[in-house]
């Protein structure tokens, strides 16, 4: 969905991902550009004068109001499923399912075509899981070992309208993947989760692709050294490669769509990090 966005030069560098907390405000939020003009853009990525560089707190304090921030008694946040984010990813889930039911009366009819299995593909964090909870516990600044510990004894909620468009699409036949950048030895406590969390579909081996950097697949040129772009169209292109036709791609960053191997790309919003 087109938006107005405003980006954080704050860069953390980790093992793996290099984020940069507060990237974006929707304009489900901001409407005009909240830090006005001379506001560093891509063609000027570096800024000339502070004036130029969002305040990192006062745009933290705008993701959590866009969130509808819910803090509990022991210190956990949660996202409102009346706040903008949720009228806004509901909004995307909605108009995906229209989109899909199009799709599928077409590809019903698409002669030779339809020999091929429609199906979907998703991301995990922030596209099917909602991460908020996490990403405020640990300041947006990410760790592997706080990861590690917080799926293995807590669950992430879905994310808003979600569950519902999964399991809409799975009733009418089209097969569901999940594809993520989560490690595989993280597998265990991700199934558990998506269960939880309500998507009734299938999420064994054959439909859940996580990173496996020691023992990566053969079909995957890069090996080991993927990046996000790379593993993820070479795992979306060896689903095709096994009878599919993928009809849509969900991601909440660019690097989940980028590649080709499949029919639409939906961006889900995430202002809490980006990743290349």
């Amino acid at each position: 969905m087109p938006r107005r966005a405003v980006k954080s030069l704050l860069s953390r560098a980790s093992s793996r991902r290099s984020r940069l907390a507060a990237v974006t405000v929707t304009a489900a939020l901001a409407g005009t550009a909240l830090f006005g003009a001379g506001q560093a853009t891509a063609e000027r990525s570096v800024p000339g004068s502070d004036r130029e560089i969002p305040n990192l707190d006062q745009v933290k304090e705008r993701i959590e109001a866009y969130y509808g921030d819910i803090e509990t008694a022991d210190g956990e946040h949660y996202a409102s499923p009346r706040s903008n984010y949720a009228k806004q990813v509901r909004s995307i889930a909605s108009d995906a399912q229209d989109d899909l039911a199009r799709d599928l009366k077409r590809h019903g009819k698409g002669g030779h075509k339809n020999k091929k299995k429609p199906a979907i593909v998703l991301d995990v964090d922030d596209t099917t899981l909602l991460t908020y909870n996490f990403e405020l516990r640990i300041g947006y600044d990410f760790d592997q070992k706080a990861q590690d510990e917080y799926l293995r004894t807590t669950d992430m909620d879905p994310v808003f309208g979600m569950t519902r468009l999964v399991n809409w699409v799975h009733k009418k036949g089209v097969t569901v993947f999940f594809v993520t950048g989560r490690k595989e030895y993280q597998r265990d406590w991700s199934v558990r989760n998506l269960k939880k969390a309500g998507y009734r579909v299938p999420v064994d081996k054959a439909h859940f692709y996580l990173k496996d950097e020691k023992n990566p697949p053969p079909y995957l040129e890069c090996g080991n050294d993927c990046n996000t772009v790379e593993f993820k169209s070479g795992t979306r292109k060896h689903i095709e490669e096994q009878g599919y036709r993928i009809l849509a791609n969900f991601g909440d960053q660019y690097s989940d769509l980028k590649g080709g191997y499949a029919g639409r790309k939906v961006k889900l919003p995430n202002p809490m990090y980006y990743l290349p």
